[in-house]
């Protein structure tokens, strides 16, 4: 695998009412993704999409409970934002959660401090924007994604313009080689160790 280009696709904001659409077309492409949920949409309805989700091959991650930026927050408010969505998670699907991405990319060494997980942050397609246009967020992610990189996306409430972006941002990716793996997956395969201090990461190098 060390050979192979390798890119990451990840999804924050859910679990969603488009979630299960999304892993429709991973499902139908054979590949996986990384899921960042936030805590407060974790409900009893959602735990058959986290398990399949899980079934599918897909990780799931932590994106805060309130999704609330967490830059001034208290150390004690920090932890605790980190520790219900760990649970939540936990107690809904029995996984514990390995990479955390912070809300709107907002940081504070207060943060760092407080999170013992690493911060993800990945090449932005920008499709959290409504007036970002299918194709423009499909150029995005072409014209920024190289070996080892990881995407954010949003499989967030209504966000249908990625489900008709993300077929073919699979298919133009593939044709250029990359092959489709988990946030784990990534520095497992590139032989690095994502616990760095005060590290954000969006590309993963071998």
């Amino acid at each position: 695998m060390e050979t192979q280009k390798l890119v990451a696709l990840t999804f924050d904001d859910g679990p969603s009412n488009i979630t299960e659409q999304v892993l429709d077309i991973l499902e139908e492409e054979g590949i996986v993704g990384t899921f960042f949920l936030i805590g407060q949409n974790v409900t009893p309805d959602k735990k058959p999409t986290m398990e399949r989700q899980l079934r599918l091959g897909c990780e799931i991650c932590n994106h805060s409970f309130t999704h609330n930026p967490m830059n001034e927050m208290s150390p004690e408010v920090i932890r605790e934002e980190i520790a219900k969505t760990s649970a939540i998670i936990r107690e809904t699907v029995g996984i514990e959660t390995k990479f955390f991405r912070p809300p709107y990319i907002a940081l504070s060494d207060t943060m760092y401090d407080n999170i013992d997980m690493p911060f993800i942050c990945g090449h932005d397609s920008r499709d959290w924007d409504a007036s970002t246009s299918a194709q423009d967020r499909i150029d995005r992610v072409l014209a920024q994604v190289t070996d080892g990189s990881l995407v954010l996306m949003h499989d967030m409430q209504n966000n249908v313009k990625t489900l008709e972006a993300l077929p073919v941002i699979i298919h133009e990716l593939r044709d250029k080689g990359f092959s489709f793996v988990t946030t784990s997956q990534i520095f497992e395969a590139k032989g690095i160790n994502p616990h760095v201090p005060h590290k954000l990461w969006s590309n993963v190098f071998a």
